[in-house]
């Protein structure tokens, strides 16, 4: 292995890409823990509450979080447990579902909210100039869509936005 693979900007942009990720991702988990939630029940109910009436088929919420479909089940099944969502079955399709942010899951992303933006402004968006953060998400969007087509599946609104 040559010097110059070890140091390719390449490498460089990945690590720093990963550094960030991680710092970032270290403060948003304890202030999440304070509100008794973790980062893929944050994901799945900030997901819920940013579709048009506060649900998502369940295949859809898989492809956009990323979990399998057992996987979605569990955090479905932790959220109606302590009653932050619910389950709605597909009227056009049996074996379909959604799940449904409640009124109390809704709440709970009030609650989390306002310290969440504040650590989002302090540690990422606060730190880049207008430009700079207009360069971040059209760059962020395009590696997105590359490596997760299906991120917004079921909410075409949300596909430049999200």
């Amino acid at each position: 292995m040559s010097d110059e693979m070890l140091d390719d900007p390449r490498i460089t942009a990945m690590g720093l890409f990963v550094e960030a990720f991680s710092g970032l991702n270290a403060r948003f988990h304890a202030q999440l823990a304070e509100h008794s939630l973790g980062s893929v029940d944050f994901e799945v109910l900030m997901r819920l509450a940013r579709s048009p009436g506060g649900e998502l088929r369940m295949t859809d919420l898989a492809a956009q979080t990323g979990l399998s479909t057992s996987g979605v089940t569990r955090v479905v099944d932790r959220l109606e447990r302590d009653g932050l969502a619910t389950r709605r079955a597909c009227p056009t399709d049996r074996r379909g579902s959604f799940t449904v942010i409640t009124p109390t899951g809704l709440a709970r992303m009030h609650e989390v909210l306002p310290g969440h933006l504040t650590l989002i402004d302090e540690w990422f968006t606060g730190l880049l100039a207008p430009a700079e953060l207009d360069a971040v998400l059209g760059g962020l969007r395009k590696i997105r869509d590359a490596v997760r087509p299906d991120a917004t599946s079921g909410v075409p609104s949300l596909r430049s936005a999200a």
